[in-house]
């Protein structure tokens, strides 16, 4: 069994400082580390023994034999993530720089409950494991969303409004006994932010993710940390008040919800057509009162972002979900109030812009989340405890 162990010098310590992909020598390592050349070799050839480091093209010599660089192997293990929607549920397998190596999705209702999700989870996972020619042994860890509040820290949904058969539902425990993996849950909007921030902004600190589709939430990101609230509800913007829908009924049992008046479902009702599907059509057709009622709906979420921004003060405002579909439309809208009713020096350099990431924010994000454990000193000795 290779040395994994936490701790100073330890393998999996020492690991973190080639988690950034960057080539690296022994003498770079014992600069960086203080610790004496012999450990870092020892801790060296310990990972290059589990695979999770290899050898790189040589760096420039000094004199004599060019020195030796190693780099991070994100092949050595894989982790799976999934993004449980509504009525939509996506699957994937990425390698440990977050990359997506094959996915798969499917129209499942998260309204069927747990196990019947879970399980669809579990066979999609172990079919793609076998397309790849990867087996469970080769699986770090597990990254889950799921459309509603979910305590980090165990795992458990709070009080999905959208998801009944899920309250306090063991996600974790669960799996866990159908796929031995560590597993990480986290509500979808969260995971979103993280999957935005690693496609499009990776040196944003500070950076807010809005979903827009049958519900409305957004994702935190603050000094460059997620930011999930004491019980997982933080960024729950849809359930706000807005100021001129005192009377709209939403789902939680209050009234003037931001969700009631411009979730994709709203905008439908107002339009009187199915769904916010249908909406995005009517837009793309040139639609007046589909167009004049999608910039209103930003103009709602634009006033509950604008009291955000001063809080929060980030850097970009990315604008996903479904209903981000109907392009500038609705981006126009929360730009028109989030600039008018915010402080010049929080919207000066700010940027309020569509989802580079898309459909794929979320998957992407519970990728990031896996990835993220499996590459820590944790990660590393769970995943090479066998090693």
């Amino acid at each position: 069994m290779s040395d994994v162990s936490i701790g100073r010098g330890s393998a999996a310590d020492l690991f973190q400082l080639l988690r950034d992909g960057a080539p690296h020598t022994r003498a770079e390592i014992a600069k960086s580390t203080g610790l004496a050349r012999s450990t870092v070799a020892s801790r060296v050839d310990a990972l290059m023994d589990m695979q999770l480091i290899v050898p790189v093209e040589s760096g420039a010599s000094t004199g004599g034999r060019p020195p030796s660089q190693f780099a991070l192997n994100p092949q050595a293990k894989v982790v799976v993530a999934a993004d449980l929607g509504a009525t939509h549920a996506t699957v994937a397998i990425a390698d440990l720089a977050g990359s997506i190596l094959a996915q798969h999705t499917d129209p499942i209702a998260i309204a069927d409950g747990p196990e019947p999700v879970l399980g669809w989870l579990i066979d999609s996972a172990r079919a793609l494991l076998r397309d790849l020619k990867r087996t469970r042994a080769d699986v770090a860890a597990m990254g889950i969303g799921l459309p509603g509040p979910v305590e980090f820290s165990t795992g458990r949904p709070v009080n999905p409004p959208i998801m009944p058969g899920w309250d306090n539902f063991d996600v974790r425990g669960w799996i866990r006994d159908h796929f031995d993996v560590r597993v990480l849950v986290d509500n979808d909007v969260n995971i979103s932010a993280l999957g935005e921030r690693a496609v499009a902004w990776p040196d944003v600190d500070d950076l807010v993710f809005v979903k827009v589709a049958t519900g409305i939430g957004c994702g935190i990101v603050s000094d460059g940390h997620l930011r999930r609230g004491a019980r997982g509800s933080a960024g729950d913007i849809g359930h706000t008040r807005v100021s001129r829908g005192s009377a709209a009924a939403c789902s939680c049992g209050n009234t003037g919800c931001l969700e009631a008046l411009a979730s994709g479902s709203a905008i439908a009702r107002e339009l009187g057509v199915a769904n916010g599907s249908a909406v995005i059509d009517l837009v793309k057709s040139g639609d007046l009162a589909a167009i004049q009622a999608v910039r209103q709906a930003g103009r709602d979420i634009g006033e509950i972002l604008a009291t955000s921004v001063s809080l929060l003060n980030p850097s970009v405002i990315a604008i996903g979900g479904s209903m981000a579909r109907v392009g500038e439309h609705l981006i126009a809208g929360v730009r028109e109030v989030v600039y008018s009713r915010s402080m010049p020096l929080a919207t000066e350099q700010l940027i309020i812009t569509q989802s580079a990431a898309g459909a794929q924010a979320a998957v992407l994000g519970a990728a990031t989340l896996a990835a993220e454990h499996a590459l820590s000193p944790t990660g590393i000795s769970e995943a090479f405890a066998l090693a």
